[in-house]
């Protein structure tokens, strides 16, 4: 668990020393984001940890949070990004600090209880592992935007995990029949070592870490990648998606 909070908090810690050099001029960038600049980035990871916050310490809280999304279902989350990205760069920064450094402290606080979320609830450990995903994706697209490359790193190995358990929840948001057997899949880590799932035998994913885990959190297409693929494996990760929302291509 704290090990899944302090990945968490790394992640954080390399994309806020990506952006908190620039100019107000280049946090106003456009990213691979339809409509969202860097600041619209960052302001949407404030946000979330903040409502993540909200789920871990005041679910009353929290439940007004969903009950207005649920008001604005297509546009919430970006009117919740546009509203941060309003803010200066420097109050930006601070709010995005701030809020991750309590999310983590709660979730260290509340190891064996369940949190309430858009989707089912989840452990205080999935959570962690949730704000790690959405760091290191959208980090993706400040990367991107900012035409620099990212140092892959171990803590691909929780965001790759995820894209594995979230195989089922892809086919079913995408009104799909749900394949019998898990998938196998062979990926190699940042230091040359193997991550495995599955078991041999079944359809199966081979390549890098970082190619997975680009393609489950959406940020390339499965042909812009090395990934390969057999059988229905190749199928799934046309839409694979390791993050609660609706399906690719519902989506800006």
């Amino acid at each position: 668990m704290s090990d899944t909070v302090a990945a968490f908090l790394d992640e954080c810690t390399d994309l806020d020393a990506l952006v908190a050099p620039l100019d107000e001029r280049t946090w106003a960038r456009d990213t691979p984001a339809q409509g969202w600049t860097i600041a619209h980035q960052i302001a949407h990871l404030a946000w979330t940890d903040e409502v993540a916050l909200l789920a871990a310490t005041a679910p009353e809280a929290f439940a007004g949070e969903v009950e207005a999304a649920l008001q604005n279902v297509t546009g919430h989350v970006d009117e919740q990004a546009a509203k941060g990205a309003a803010a200066p760069p420097v109050e930006l920064l601070a709010r995005w600090r701030t809020g991750r450094e309590k999310l983590a402290d709660a979730l260290r606080s509340t190891p064996a209880t369940k949190l309430p979320w858009f989707g089912p609830p989840m452990s205080a450990r999935s959570m962690a592992t949730a704000r790690l995903m959405e760091t290191w994706a959208h980090g993706q697209d400040v990367a991107d935007a900012l035409g620099v490359r990212r140092e892959p790193t171990d803590r691909l190995r929780d965001i790759c995990h995820l894209g594995v358990r979230t195989r089922d929840f892809a086919y079913l948001i995408t009104d799909q029949p749900v394949p019998p057997a898990p998938f196998h899949v062979d990926l190699t880590a940042p230091d040359g070592d193997l991550w495995t799932w599955g078991e041999e035998g079944a359809d199966r994913v081979t390549g890098t870490a970082e190619d997975f885990c680009l393609v489950v959190t959406q940020r390339r297409d499965l042909a812009d990648t090395d990934l390969v693929a057999t059988g229905e494996a190749t199928h799934w990760l046309t839409f694979a998606q390791a993050f609660a929302g609706a399906p690719k291509g519902a989506r800006r």
